[in-house]
């Protein structure tokens, strides 16, 4: 008799829970804004351990090498998970036709590819010849590159709460690192390197807004990270000893590269630039430093100052203005 109450509590808790995710994907479809921001968000979460996997790989290999092995990894997981969408049927963009888009829009994918992975590189190398806080400094001007070339190429306006916005995040973000900037000559390249990245990383942005509305997640970032490996293999070839990394421990850290930043965090981010501009996704990633702080503040026990929590204050609040312009969506 227990048996059977236990058996039917235990299906009474499915069936509440089944019930409560069926309401919240209801409520997550019939608010397209929401779903956005919640996998933009999971994407920061993803995207900030970066750093940390490019610092740890980089004991084995070199930085080229750490981007082509993020690469071709993530065009792996990538093409199975296709593929298995495709064999259960769950694919709802299924694409019933490989090369079925024009020759504008397959030059648009395959220059995603070249703009993505020369960011990476350029970011990958910057931290061997430059300090990781000049690294993050430079880096965080992406949003100024990004609104401008909007503006510039695309024709975007901007409504002066979302320039505030950008503003305020960008020097909340710049004063994160600042106090660890470390100016002289010997710098100067990894320096000019970080800004490259952040360029390249704008345009990366902007091209995917592009094209984002005729093109599912899975089949940009296949693009992406296929033609990337393959624009990354000369160069790792002529620059690095090492190829692939020669200990478990160090494909296990690669591994968990491509599949938590380059997956997990890239495939969320351009998910969401179906409903958010470009500029937008590029200063909402400008809370990434935040969550780095918050969590090597949990793990590691790192001290965190009052200074600091002003400055997290300001990056969420630029950030919050910025979302709620109108020029942070799309217009249909």
């Amino acid at each position: 008799m227990n048996q059977k109450r236990t058996i039917e509590t235990s299906n009474n808790r499915s069936e509440r829970a089944a019930n409560f995710f069926q309401k919240l994907e209801v409520k997550l479809r019939a608010n397209p804004t929401t779903t956005a921001l919640i996998s933009l968000s999971v994407a920061t979460l993803a995207l900030s351990f970066a750093a940390i996997f490019i610092k740890l790989s980089e004991v084995e290999i070199g930085p080229n090498a750490t981007v082509f092995n993020r690469l071709w990894i993530a065009t792996i997981t990538l093409w199975l998970w296709r593929e298995l969408a495709t064999i259960r049927h769950l694919s709802k963009d299924k694409v019933t036709a490989t090369f079925s888009q024009t020759y504008r829009e397959s030059g648009l994918l395959i220059l995603v590819a070249i703009v993505s992975s020369a960011s990476v590189i350029c970011w990958a190398w910057s931290i061997t010849q430059t300090s990781i806080a000049n690294s993050t400094v430079l880096r965080n001007l992406t949003p100024l590159f990004t609104n401008l070339g909007g503006w510039l190429l695309f024709n975007q306006s901007f409504e002066r709460k979302f320039i505030v916005g950008t503003i305020l995040a960008v020097l909340g973000a710049i004063a994160l690192s600042w106090g660890d900037w470390q100016a002289g000559r010997d710098y100067l390249i990894g320096d000019g390197l970080a800004l490259l990245a952040a360029f390249f990383y704008a345009i990366n942005l902007l091209v995917i807004g592009s094209v984002r509305d005729k093109f599912d997640t899975s089949k940009i970032l296949l693009w992406r990270c296929g033609f990337g490996a393959l624009f990354t293999l000369p160069l790792v070839l002529f620059t690095e000893e090492h190829l692939f990394p020669y200990t478990w421990q160090g494909w296990l850290i690669v591994i968990a590269f491509a599949v938590v930043c380059q997956v997990l965090g890239q495939g969320l981010l351009i998910y969401s630039l179906k409903q958010f501009t470009s500029s937008f996704v590029a200063i909402f990633l400008l809370s990434e430093p935040v969550i780095t702080a918050i969590f090597a503040w949990i793990i590691f026990g790192e001290r965190l100052s009052l200074f600091n929590g002003v400055i997290f204050i300001l990056i969420l609040f630029g950030i919050y203005l910025a979302k709620s312009s109108r020029s942070s969506e799309k217009t249909v």
